[in-house]
Protein backbone atom coordinates (compact mmCIF):
# COMPACT_ATOMS: atom_id res chain seq x y z
CA UNK A 1 0.00 0.00 0.00
CA UNK A 2 0.94 3.43 -1.19
CA UNK A 3 2.37 6.01 1.98
CA UNK A 4 0.53 8.90 2.42
CA UNK A 5 2.26 11.73 1.57
CA UNK A 6 4.51 13.35 4.43
CA UNK A 7 2.68 16.57 4.89
CA UNK A 8 -0.81 14.47 5.31
CA UNK A 9 0.80 12.01 7.66
CA UNK A 10 1.94 15.70 9.68
CA UNK A 11 -1.34 16.76 9.86
CA UNK A 12 -2.85 13.49 10.79
CA UNK A 13 -0.18 12.97 13.45
CA UNK A 14 -0.73 16.50 14.94
CA UNK A 15 -4.40 16.38 14.93
CA UNK A 16 -4.82 12.78 16.86
CA UNK A 17 -2.34 13.80 19.73
CA UNK A 18 -3.76 17.32 20.05
CA UNK A 19 -7.04 15.80 20.37
CA UNK A 20 -5.65 13.54 23.10
CA UNK A 21 -2.69 14.94 24.39
CA UNK A 22 -3.23 18.64 24.00
CA UNK A 23 -1.73 21.39 21.83
CA UNK A 24 0.31 22.71 24.41
CA UNK A 25 2.06 19.73 25.92
CA UNK A 26 2.81 18.52 22.62
CA UNK A 27 5.91 18.88 20.70
CA UNK A 28 6.71 19.10 17.53
CA UNK A 29 9.23 15.83 18.00
CA UNK A 30 6.45 13.58 19.14
CA UNK A 31 4.27 14.74 16.33
CA UNK A 32 6.97 14.02 13.49
CA UNK A 33 7.41 10.65 15.19
CA UNK A 34 3.86 9.79 15.13
CA UNK A 35 3.90 11.39 11.28
CA UNK A 36 6.96 8.51 11.31
CA UNK A 37 9.25 11.42 9.78
CA UNK A 38 11.87 13.27 11.01
CA UNK A 39 11.31 17.13 12.89
CA UNK A 40 13.78 18.43 9.86
CA UNK A 41 11.11 17.34 7.55
CA UNK A 42 7.79 18.45 9.42
CA UNK A 43 9.99 22.08 9.33
CA UNK A 44 10.33 21.46 5.74
CA UNK A 45 6.56 22.11 5.53
CA UNK A 46 5.41 24.43 8.81
CA UNK A 47 7.49 26.96 9.78
CA UNK A 48 6.47 26.03 13.99
CA UNK A 49 3.37 24.56 15.62
CA UNK A 50 1.38 27.31 15.32
CA UNK A 51 1.75 27.55 11.28
CA UNK A 52 0.48 23.76 11.90
CA UNK A 53 -2.30 24.26 14.49
CA UNK A 54 -3.80 26.57 11.97
CA UNK A 55 -3.21 24.17 8.99
CA UNK A 56 -5.07 21.47 11.06
CA UNK A 57 -8.01 23.60 11.94
CA UNK A 58 -8.45 24.67 8.26
CA UNK A 59 -7.95 20.80 6.52
CA UNK A 60 -8.74 18.63 9.57
CA UNK A 61 -11.70 20.03 11.05
CA UNK A 62 -15.22 21.18 9.75
CA UNK A 63 -15.33 23.56 7.08
CA UNK A 64 -16.60 26.44 8.58
CA UNK A 65 -13.72 29.22 7.10
CA UNK A 66 -14.46 28.05 3.47
CA UNK A 67 -18.11 28.08 3.53
CA UNK A 68 -17.88 31.14 5.15
CA UNK A 69 -15.51 32.91 2.54
CA UNK A 70 -17.53 31.04 -0.09
CA UNK A 71 -20.94 32.78 0.96
CA UNK A 72 -19.51 36.23 1.23
CA UNK A 73 -18.03 36.35 -2.17
CA UNK A 74 -21.25 35.30 -3.61
CA UNK A 75 -24.06 36.33 -1.50
CA UNK A 76 -27.91 35.79 -3.13
CA UNK A 77 -27.37 31.37 -3.21
CA UNK A 78 -30.05 29.79 -0.81
CA UNK A 79 -32.03 31.70 1.20
CA UNK A 80 -30.23 33.40 4.40
CA UNK A 81 -32.18 31.16 7.00
CA UNK A 82 -30.63 27.93 4.99
CA UNK A 83 -26.98 29.51 4.69
CA UNK A 84 -27.15 30.47 8.52
CA UNK A 85 -28.41 27.00 9.28
CA UNK A 86 -25.73 25.27 7.81
CA UNK A 87 -22.98 27.91 9.04
CA UNK A 88 -24.64 26.81 13.19
CA UNK A 89 -24.39 23.57 11.48
CA UNK A 90 -20.72 23.87 10.39
CA UNK A 91 -19.47 26.35 13.33
CA UNK A 92 -21.03 23.35 16.35
CA UNK A 93 -19.24 21.01 14.93
CA UNK A 94 -15.76 22.87 14.33
CA UNK A 95 -15.86 24.64 17.69
CA UNK A 96 -16.62 20.98 19.37
CA UNK A 97 -13.28 19.81 17.36
CA UNK A 98 -11.60 22.64 18.13
CA UNK A 99 -12.15 23.07 21.80
CA UNK A 100 -10.49 20.15 22.90
CA UNK A 101 -6.94 21.05 21.05
CA UNK A 102 -7.04 24.44 22.21
CA UNK A 103 -8.32 24.06 26.03
CA UNK A 104 -4.28 23.07 26.96
CA UNK A 105 -3.15 26.53 26.26
CA UNK A 106 -5.37 28.18 28.65
CA UNK A 107 -2.82 26.76 31.41
CA UNK A 108 0.65 28.16 30.45
CA UNK A 109 -0.29 31.98 30.40
CA UNK A 110 3.40 32.50 28.32
CA UNK A 111 2.54 29.76 25.89
CA UNK A 112 -1.04 31.18 25.36
CA UNK A 113 0.78 34.57 24.75
CA UNK A 114 3.12 33.33 22.28
CA UNK A 115 0.78 31.11 20.29
CA UNK A 116 -1.61 34.22 20.26
CA UNK A 117 1.38 36.55 18.82
CA UNK A 118 1.70 33.50 16.24
CA UNK A 119 -1.94 33.89 15.35
CA UNK A 120 -2.19 37.53 15.23
CA UNK A 121 1.17 37.41 12.49
CA UNK A 122 -0.84 34.35 10.44
CA UNK A 123 -3.52 36.71 10.25
CA UNK A 124 -5.75 33.73 12.63
CA UNK A 125 -7.15 33.32 15.12
CA UNK A 126 -11.15 32.87 16.94
CA UNK A 127 -11.58 36.21 15.72
CA UNK A 128 -11.76 35.32 12.12
CA UNK A 129 -14.97 33.64 11.47
CA UNK A 130 -16.91 36.35 13.80
CA UNK A 131 -15.23 38.69 11.00
CA UNK A 132 -15.84 36.47 8.06
CA UNK A 133 -19.68 36.13 9.02
CA UNK A 134 -20.19 39.54 9.49
CA UNK A 135 -18.69 40.09 6.15
CA UNK A 136 -21.30 37.56 4.70
CA UNK A 137 -24.61 39.06 6.56
CA UNK A 138 -23.39 42.72 5.11
CA UNK A 139 -22.78 41.25 2.10
CA UNK A 140 -26.95 40.30 2.70
CA UNK A 141 -27.59 42.72 3.48
CA UNK A 142 -26.24 45.26 0.81
CA UNK A 143 -28.32 42.53 -1.63
CA UNK A 144 -31.73 43.84 0.19
CA UNK A 145 -31.84 40.01 2.34
CA UNK A 146 -31.18 41.21 5.96
CA UNK A 147 -32.67 44.12 7.25
CA UNK A 148 -30.99 47.83 6.61
CA UNK A 149 -31.34 48.17 10.28
CA UNK A 150 -29.92 44.77 11.75
CA UNK A 151 -26.40 45.03 13.21
CA UNK A 152 -24.70 42.27 11.62
CA UNK A 153 -22.08 41.88 14.06
CA UNK A 154 -24.11 41.16 16.73
CA UNK A 155 -25.79 38.74 14.97
CA UNK A 156 -22.24 37.15 13.63
CA UNK A 157 -21.38 37.41 17.81
CA UNK A 158 -24.71 35.85 18.65
CA UNK A 159 -24.92 32.50 16.23
CA UNK A 160 -20.85 31.77 16.61
CA UNK A 161 -21.63 32.35 20.34
CA UNK A 162 -24.43 29.91 20.75
CA UNK A 163 -22.30 27.32 18.96
CA UNK A 164 -19.40 27.90 20.97
CA UNK A 165 -21.06 27.42 23.75
CA UNK A 166 -22.71 24.55 22.83
CA UNK A 167 -19.28 22.78 22.49
CA UNK A 168 -18.22 24.26 25.79
CA UNK A 169 -21.10 23.09 27.71
CA UNK A 170 -21.22 19.91 26.50
CA UNK A 171 -18.81 16.97 25.50
CA UNK A 172 -20.17 13.69 23.84
CA UNK A 173 -17.13 12.41 24.47
CA UNK A 174 -17.40 12.39 28.08
CA UNK A 175 -20.69 11.34 28.19
CA UNK A 176 -22.52 14.99 28.41
CA UNK A 177 -24.57 14.74 25.49
CA UNK A 178 -26.53 17.86 24.05
CA UNK A 179 -29.86 17.98 24.53
CA UNK A 180 -30.26 19.04 20.69
CA UNK A 181 -28.62 16.79 17.92
CA UNK A 182 -26.45 19.53 15.60
CA UNK A 183 -28.89 19.38 12.78
CA UNK A 184 -31.75 20.53 15.02
CA UNK A 185 -29.56 23.26 16.99
CA UNK A 186 -28.42 24.56 13.28
CA UNK A 187 -31.87 25.08 12.40
CA UNK A 188 -33.19 26.06 15.23
CA UNK A 189 -30.45 29.25 15.92
CA UNK A 190 -30.66 30.14 12.19
CA UNK A 191 -34.57 30.79 12.16
CA UNK A 192 -34.09 32.29 15.60
CA UNK A 193 -31.87 35.12 14.21
CA UNK A 194 -33.69 35.12 11.45
CA UNK A 195 -36.23 36.96 13.57
CA UNK A 196 -34.36 39.99 14.55
CA UNK A 197 -32.89 40.42 10.78
CA UNK A 198 -34.96 39.47 8.05
CA UNK A 199 -36.64 42.29 6.35
CA UNK A 200 -39.49 44.12 7.56
CA UNK A 201 -41.91 44.75 5.66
Amino acid sequence: MEKRPTRERILDAAHELWTTVGLARTTTKEIARGAGCSEAALYKYFAGKEELFVAVLSERLPELAPLLDRLSADPGKGTVEENLTEIARQAALFYAESFPIAASLYAETRLKARHDASMRRLDAGPHRPLEQLDAYLRAEQAAGRVDAGADTFAAASLLLGACAQRAFAYDAKAGKEPPRDVDTFASSIARTLMGGIAVRT
